[in-house]
Parts: structure tokens; C-alpha cells; sequence
């Protein structure tokens, strides 16, 4: 979703101390705050960027352990509300009531994902091992990390939002989807693999943001083995992904990359 503002920009000119100031106008991301809501009850209010919110929904209720897989959600509507959106879901019973076992209300702006959690257990929850997965050779991990960049239309006309793709060797970036959040944006991409029924273990995940605690969380409930980022990981999130057995490459420039956590899955040799 984009806006567009009116401006009035200063651009440094090519002699020193000289500049030009000219009427323009800027595309801006949408953010609104969503409201994801289960048989009534409202477990968080996020900011994000109104599109692919079914996806979200359904992401979000994945890489949160709301939901085991998609048919735990029996019905899911998306309602445009003054002030915001909200995702209404209706969960099967079991998952009802554990849902309603563990209802915690949070906010979460788009630089935190845990903003809001009332339980440092909650916070350090713990994540499923990583599968086996793929083998990826130098070359891969700088496609991968290349195809997302080329295919984040929203973040290239904004610069304001961020990016979430899944890439495999036999079919390249299969998808991808755009967010003012980071979190969001992993969540959109879980729905999105959900509802395509694409198995994460198949292939990598792979970010334009940094890799916090939520990130590397969020990647291992989705099932992924591989997580390739642009930007730097936090160090908890490097311990989290080494204790889930998750292959963590981050810093991922045109010219190269870093290996943080379980390098095996890396063919250095192979080009």
C-alpha cells in the first residue's frame, strides 16, 4: 500500500556549499494498526501495512504457537474498522482452549516484537530443532539474498518497509512479502507458505532486516533450516539459532557474507 506526500527537498549541488531546493513529492508505506482477535478476544495489536493480512493472520498464529497448522483456524475474517483493521479467527476447540489459557494482550511497534509480554518465559520460549534441510553453496546465498532484493517493489519505492522471501535451488524466490514491521513481514511470508503448502525445510528464508530474538524464533516455528539476512544478528538471536540447529548467514552484501551458526549446511569449496 503506498501514499504519496508532497515535499520540499534540498539536494546537495555539485560545488561545494551549493544547493538545490525543488517541489516534489515522496511515496510513502501505509501502516494502521491490526488487531488480531481469537473467538473474541484480542491477543495483539500490531502496526503494519494493510495488505496481506489473511496471510498475516494466519502467519502470525503459526510462528506464535496460537495454532499448530492451518486448519486449527475455523474461520478468519479481515474487517476494516475505523481507527484500524482486525483479523477475526475462530479456533478449533482444543486450540480455544489454549488459547484462552494463555491470552496475554501487547502491542508491538514496528522495531519490537516482544513489546508487551507479560512473561519472561514467553519471551524465551522455546523453538522446534531445525530439520536437516538443504546444502547451499556460496553462489546460492548470494542469488538468494540478490532475488530478494530486486523483488521488494514496496521497500524500493518507500524505503520504509521490510522484507521477507523463501528461495530454493530448484525454483529461486518463490515468494516474497513486504512490511512496515520485519516481524510482520516473516509472518506474512509463514502464511503465505501455509496456504501454499510449501515445505520451509526445502529451501531458505530470507530477510532485508536485521535478525533479533523474534526473527530467529519466528524462522524455526515456520520449520526453515537456512535463514539468510542482509543485516547483523543480535547475539541472542545467534544462541538461539545455534541451540534450534538453525544455519544463520547474515550480513549478506553483493560481495559476500557471514556464517554465524552451523556453517555445515554452507558448501564453501563449491562456487
Amino acid at each position: 500500500m503506498i501514499a504519496t506526500a508532497p515535499i520540499t527537498a534540498v539536494r546537495q549541488g555539485a560545488a561545494a556549499q551549493t544547493s538545490q531546493v525543488s517541489q516534489a513529492s515522496r511515496d510513502l508505506a501505509e501502516e494502521t494498526p491490526v488487531a488480531l482477535v481469537y473467538d473474541g478476544s484480542t491477543e495483539a495489536v500490531m502496526l503494519a501495512t494493510p495488505r496481506d493480512l489473511s496471510e498475516f493472520a494466519l502467519g502470525f498464529s503459526l510462528t506464535e504457537g496460537m495454532i499448530a497448522r492451518r486448519d486449527d483456524i475455523t474461520r478468519l475474517e479481515i474487517l476494516s474498522l475505523e481507527g484500524g483493521m482486525e483479523a477475526r479467527m475462530w479456533l478449533a476447540p482444543e486450540r480455544s482452549q489454549a488459547a484462552a489459557a494463555r491470552r496475554r494482550s501487547r502491542m508491538g511497534p514496528t522495531g519490537c516484537g516482544l513489546c508487551g509480554v507479560e512473561s519472561l518465559a514467553e519471551a524465551n520460549r522455546a523453538v522446534p530443532a531445525a530439520p536437516i534441510g538443504v546444502r547451499l553453496t556460496r553462489a546460492d546465498v548470494l542469488a538468494a539474498r540478490a532475488a530478494l532484493d530486486q523483488a521488494a517493489r514496496l521497500g524500493a519505492a518507500t524505503r520504509a518497509t521490510h522484507a521477507a522471501g523463501f528461495w530454493t535451488k530448484a525454483g529461486g524466490l518463490l515468494l516474497v512479502r513486504e512490511d512496515v514491521g520485519r516481524h510482520n513481514a516473516l509472518d506474512k511470508l509463514a502464511g503465505a507458505m501455509a496456504l501454499a503448502d510449501i515445505e520451509a525445510a526445502t529451501g531458505a528464508v530470507v530477510l532485508t532486516s536485521r535478525v533479533s530474538l523474534e526473527m530467529a524464533q519466528k524462522t524455526a516455528m515456520i520449520g526453515a533450516s537456512v535463514l539468510i539476512a542482509m543485516s547483523a544478528p543480535t547475539a541472542l538471536a545467534v544462541r538461539v539459532a545455534q541451540g534450534s540447529g538453525l544455519t544463520l548467514v547474515a550480513v549478506a552484501r553483493a560481495d559476500g557474507f557471514e556464517v554465524f551458526t552451523h556453517p555445515e549446511r554452507i558448501d564453501f569449496a563449491a562456487v
